[in-house]
């Protein structure tokens, strides 16, 4: 029987239409699209760009970076996300939300390979939820040529700062709005316990304390060193800003204008962690990520990136942070615990003794 021919046409439609349904299949040895990771951190997340395309690179995979403010407002952000997360990975929760990090169960435990050459002291969660990263010193910094000028000594304690010739010298930020403030704040109840650290920064207000929301406006404005022209020859840093100075500073510099008090206690020491977020469809890589994180390449390239240190040992540190970064001999420190049964009361406390 002869067919028409429209029916081999019919046939033909038919044929490119089913064909045009089958899946693509690569083909042979060509690489599969790569899978998207997504990072939620804090705005001062940094990495080196071939740091970051070796490892897209070698894991096929495309990092989507999700910068969601302050370490606080990202962690926020991933708890109220957690029941439909927004990344696979989340860091920048430090020691002093870590509690609230973990309370809110957004982590799934990970035991990276790492863990092993990483000291104790800074891996605060025994089921390995969240993983150490980086630490670094919230301590006051002060305006070298200034106390120079003046002929006037370095304050060696806490107590020292609530002296007659230190008056109206010291800017600190709000603990409320400020992770370097509350860090801070954290610093003055572990040295004086509670309610002690009360009668400390009445006996501060009373001595001319300035107090401002964040730290780009108590560094960038009210202190001196940076400002030029700032009231305020000391201010509530980081010990890691004097080399930070260095490295931006145009003209180039030798020295760094500003130092660090690292006396006992005067200082607050800040960890920061990693986890991989409960729920995601990307748990091999985001482990992958996570090991990436702890590698000696990564933690050898913060210091210069985020003016941290690495956590782990056999990462060195760039010259710049050898010779003019400090590291207190016995910074304070709270439990992530203890932060979290009191942290709220004493910011309250804090708002009621210094600002009403």
């Amino acid at each position: 029987m002869k067919r028409s021919k429209v029916f081999f046409f019919g046939l033909a439609l038919l044929s490119l239409v089913v064909g045009s349904c089958r899946p693509a299949v690569p083909a042979s040895g060509s690489t599969p699209a790569p899978r998207m990771l997504n990072i939620m951190t804090h705005d001062s997340f940094d990495a080196s760009t071939s740091l970051i395309e070796a490892f897209e690179q070698s894991h096929n995979v495309r990092l989507n970076i999700l910068k969601s403010g302050d370490s606080g407002a990202a962690l926020n952000k991933a708890i109220l996300s957690k029941d439909v997360p927004l990344a696979d990975v989340f860091f920048g929760v430090d020691n002093a939300f870590l509690s609230r990090a973990l309370g809110a169960g957004i982590f799934d435990a990970y035991d990276a390979p790492a863990l092993g050459a990483i000291p104790s002291a800074f891996q605060l969660d025994p089921q390995h939820r969240a993983l150490p990263v980086d630490y670094g010193d919230v301590c006051i910094n002060y305006d070298k040529a200034y106390f120079a000028s003046h002929n006037l000594p370095l304050p060696q304690s806490l107590d020292d700062l609530t002296q007659p010739e230190y008056r109206g010298l010291l800017v600190v930020e709000d603990p409320a709005t400020s992770s370097p403030g509350l860090d801070f704040l954290l610093a003055t109840v572990a040295h004086f316990g509670d309610p002690g650290y009360l009668d400390f920064w009445k006996a501060l207000r009373a001595n001319g304390l300035a107090v401002v929301d964040g730290w780009e406006t108590a560094y960038y404005t009210n202190f001196s060193a940076a400002s030029g022209s700032g009231p305020q020859p000391m201010v509530v840093s980081y010990a890691s800003s004097p080399p930070a100075e260095v490295v931006f500073a145009d003209p180039p510099i030798s020295e760094p204008p500003t130092g660090a008090l690292i006396g006992q206690d005067m200082c607050f020491r800040q960890i920061e962690f990693v986890g991989i977020l409960h729920g995601t469809p990307n748990r091999d890589l985001a482990e992958a990520f996570v090991d990436f994180m702890l590698s000696t390449p990564f933690q050898e390239d913060m210091p210069l990136k985020m003016f941290v240190f690495p956590v782990n040992p056999q990462a060195g540190l760039p010259e710049v942070f050898s010779r003019f970064a400090e590291i207190p001999a016995q910074p304070a420190t709270l439990a992530p615990e203890e932060i979290a049964a009191g942290r709220d009361a004493w910011i309250q406390a804090w708002h009621q003794a210094v600002l009403e």
